[in-house]
């Protein structure tokens, strides 16, 4: 159960409403069901228009304009909620990793906690995120290879969705946003 009630639509501040019209402006906005706030942090976020704007915005660029393919980038995000045991997002992700060409075996060991086959830029993508958030570093070693593989542009937008996505696990986590009724967490609690 959230800790937060859903916000009234009709009942938001002018600086809600605004933060909340740039979402649905947005690349999110064709995903949501009209007259609704799209699913995961985004309802959290607007208790506080500031912090909304700014973040959905970083959102929209690691989700739908990274450098990075889409099958790496969703393997970075579902890393990332595994890592911080978000149940809606590793729930929402895996889905679009799938999509995205990601194998269900990978999925599954992700979700599991154990290290899944991986090769080529996958392996990388796996070594920088898991040592980033396990050590809160990255090795020179693996810094090079991944470096050499997607670029510094690529390499940033690889950071800054591991980043944007512990902010939104962070989030959902603290507001205990779940999986959709009739939907199975993929964590047990």
């Amino acid at each position: 159960m959230p800790r937060l009630s859903p916000l009234d639509l009709d009942r938001l501040t002018p600086e809600q409403q605004r933060a909340l019209d740039e979402v649905l402006a947005g690349p999110r906005g064709a995903q949501a069901a009209p007259g609704t706030i799209p699913r995961g942090p985004i309802e959290s976020w607007l208790r506080s228009p500031g912090l909304c704007d700014p973040a959905q915005k970083l959102g929209a660029h690691v989700r739908f304009a990274n450098s990075l393919a889409p099958d790496l980038a969703e393997l970075a995000i579902i890393l990332t909620g595994a890592h911080w045991r978000a149940q809606f997002e590793f729930w929402a992700h895996a889905r679009a990793a799938q999509r995205a060409g990601i194998a269900d075996a990978v999925i599954e060991a992700i979700r599991d906690g154990r290290e899944p086959q991986l090769e080529g830029h996958a392996r990388t993508v796996y070594d920088v995120v898991t040592e980033l958030l396990g050590t809160t570093r990255v090795s020179a070693p693996t810094y090079a290879r991944a470096l050499e593989a997607f670029g510094e542009q690529g390499l940033v937008d690889l950071v800054g969705t591991v980043g944007y996505y512990s902010l939104v696990s962070l989030t959902l986590n603290t507001f205990e946003v779940g999986v959709p009724e009739g939907e199975t967490p993929p964590f047990e609690e």
